[in-house]
């Protein structure tokens, strides 16, 4: 299938590592001109070897913090020149600290709006006039199975990630008659740092190894195991091509029909 990335600027966001480094491979495999960013210039250095490597191409690189509006304004300008303009965003942060509801002070709650919705704004805001500018787009958001099922400890997580749902539903009908389709992925169980560090703290807080975290966790995935960051970064790759052409509006669960909602 051609998925109409060959020469397409595309813009990750905290893309050195995880599953936005995953995302970001499978659009340098397919051919687009994209552009990574991250707080870190060492890791986004790691991050270009690995692309390159494993696809013969090179990328772009951007130092920025999604806490602050000017850096990501810079990274994003920085895109649209290195890709002469820009077709695809991809959105993405690292998710809010764990814990439940009487764990988190005010500052916490502000940090995680900040992090996970602010910058989300943010970034759908600095990328609409370039999107505009090529006759329209796409907008991938890096969501998590939480819109759909709460995760008990991850409260920060759970109420913030709903909020980009909801702006995700209400920019679809927004943007679609100019040829914008913005959709969000949500990830079950992916094997990233973050699964680790997550497992890692529950098994502290219970006193048990890891190896029963992750036992119990498998035992809730039909599939019966973790996914990868591959399998994530086909998925958004498709709903930010040019061969989706009308699905839009849309959260896809990547979890291994881990999550039991309709």
């Amino acid at each position: 299938m051609d998925l109409g990335l060959a020469g397409k600027s595309v813009f990750v966001a905290a893309a050195s590592k995880g599953l936005g480094l995953a995302t970001a491979l499978e659009f340098a495999r397919e051919g687009a001109k994209v552009t990574i960013a991250s707080r870190s210039l060492e890791q986004l250095g790691e991050a270009r070897r690995i692309i390159a490597e494993a696809t013969g191409r090179e990328v772009a690189a951007a130092q920025m913090d999604v806490t602050r509006a000017e850096d990501i304004r810079r990274a994003i300008e920085s895109a649209a020149e290195y890709g002469g303009g820009l077709d695809v965003l991809v959105t993405n942060a690292g998710g809010p600290p764990g814990g439940g509801f009487e764990e988190m002070a005010d500052t916490d709650w502000d940090g995680g709006y900040e992090l996970t919705l602010k910058s989300t704004v943010r970034m759908i805001r600095e990328a609409l006039p370039y999107l505009r500018e090529g006759g329209g787009g796409r907008i991938v958001g890096v969501s998590s199975v939480s819109i759909k099922q709460p995760i008990r400890g991850l409260i920060l997580s759970n109420v913030f990630r709903a909020g980009v749902s909801a702006l995700f539903k209400t920019l679809a009908a927004e943007l679609a008659p100019e040829g914008i389709l913005i959709n969000s992925l949500a990830p079950g169980r992916i094997g990233t740092d973050r699964i680790l560090q997550l497992d890692g703290k529950r098994a502290e807080a219970r006193g048990i190894p890891l190896t029963q975290i992750e036992q119990e966790a498998l035992v809730q995935i039909p599939i019966g195991r973790t996914g990868t960051p591959e399998e994530f970064g086909k998925a958004a790759v498709f709903l930010g091509s040019f061969a989706n052409s009308y699905i839009t509006g849309q959260s896809l669960l990547i979890d291994g029909g881990m999550v039991k909602s309709l």
